[in-house]
């Protein structure tokens, strides 16, 4: 298994272009329950080519983007330059190199199953202020509709470590865990991307446990995308649903 730092490394142009993006109804959830307004300082860890962030900036949010990977981190700060709030960290989210009680929020997104969730937890307390919170949020895609069910065949078939490191090892009962006593609250957004047949393929390549060239299944993996593809397109398309799962929470010592 690739260390969980450097498994993006190759994948940033299509990442960029075809991982979906977040409902802005999150902001008026955050607004709603958790007290954000423009002045929050927000730190979004494993920002990666930073998606999420951009929603935040666009609200007039300072942010603090920590990534770990190079490459992903560096596409972030040249799509983002243009935010005068936007600031980028070298860092993971067992260590931030932020300073104590320096944010008021945390956000993860699709990134916290790749934490320490112990050593994480620590550093989240440590740099939040009193009160500050914390928001874990994951794009689930939908595993029911035919073309759904055809994908995940796909990555189960195709895929190098799919079962291992897929996220939805993160179940309730582990967000449980990290909370603690505090317990947590979450909410629930639809979500969709419309691909053509290049997008499909950009988005399984963005995967990163998605054979890449010269690995022995890429070109049967890509083979099989393109039957999937003639199945299930409508009028050379077809339609990705998922959920938004949003979890916010406050931690205590």
């Amino acid at each position: 298994m690739i260390d969980s730092t450097e498994r993006f490394s190759s994948r940033v142009e299509d990442y960029i272009k075809y991982r979906p993006g977040y409902p802005a109804a999150i902001l008026d959830l955050l607004n709603d329950k958790c007290g954000l307004t423009t002045a929050s300082v927000v730190a979004d860890i494993g920002s990666g080519t930073g998606i999420l962030t951009e929603l935040f900036l666009r609200n007039g949010n300072p942010v603090f983007a920590v990534e770990p990977n190079r490459e992903m981190r560096e596409a972030a700060e040249q799509l983002l330059s243009k935010y005068p709030n936007f600031t980028s960290i070298s860092g993971t989210a067992e260590g931030t190199t932020l300073k104590e009680q320096s944010v008021n929020i945390v956000t993860a997104s699709q990134a916290f199953h790749w934490f320490d969730r112990e050593r994480a937890r620590r550093e989240f307390l440590r740099i939040l202020k009193p009160g500050g919170w914390v928001v874990l949020i994951w794009n689930n895609r939908d595993l029911v509709s035919p073309l759904a069910k055809a994908y995940e065949h796909l990555l189960r078939t195709f895929g190098t470590d799919y079962d291992e490191v897929k996220h939805k090892h993160t179940d309730d009962q582990v967000i449980a865990s990290f909370f603690t006593v505090n317990g947590y609250q979450k909410a629930d957004f639809p979500n969709s991307q419309l691909f053509d047949l290049g997008g499909l393929k950009g988005r399984l390549l963005s995967s990163s446990y998605a054979p890449e060239p010269g690995h022995p299944k890429h070109i049967p993996m890509l083979e099989a995308l393109h039957a999937l593809f003639s199945e299930h397109q409508t009028k050379g398309k077809v339609t990705f649903e998922y959920t938004t799962m949003v979890y916010y929470g406050q931690l205590s010592v």
